[in-house]
């Protein structure tokens, strides 16, 4: 099966950007790539799921280092984006919540155009 990359308009993840941080340009890159890496992984099919999706796993195709990807999923972490489960090494995951693009919710932007 082929890898899904997701493709944005805009130049940041929306989930990328924090609430209770400064959101600083090297910041926002960094997540970015990280919630890119998860939602590749994540939209893969059910046997490569399994994997495991350690920071080792994230870190290498962000080509970030590893204490930097933990420092950023920490941050995503408090903000409730992504989660760890299990014991060492934790497997990290999106949790759903934060924000959406209205191509994620599905929104058909002209037949909103139409009725507005």
């Amino acid at each position: 099966m082929q890898k899904r990359k997701e493709e944005f308009s805009f130049k940041y993840h929306p989930n990328a950007y924090l609430e209770r941080r400064r959101n600083v340009a090297k910041g926002l890159k960094a997540r970015t790539k990280i919630l890119e890496v998860l939602a590749a992984e994540m939209s893969e099919s059910e046997e490569v799921r399994e994997k495991e999706v350690t920071i080792k796993a994230i870190s290498s195709p962000a080509a970030m280092s590893y204490s930097s990807s933990l420092h950023h999923l920490r941050l995503l972490e408090e903000e409730k984006i992504v989660k760890r489960e299990g014991k060492r090494p934790y497997k990290w995951k999106v949790t759903g919540k934060g924000q959406r693009s209205l191509d994620e919710l599905g929104l058909d932007l002209e037949k909103l155009k139409a009725e507005g």
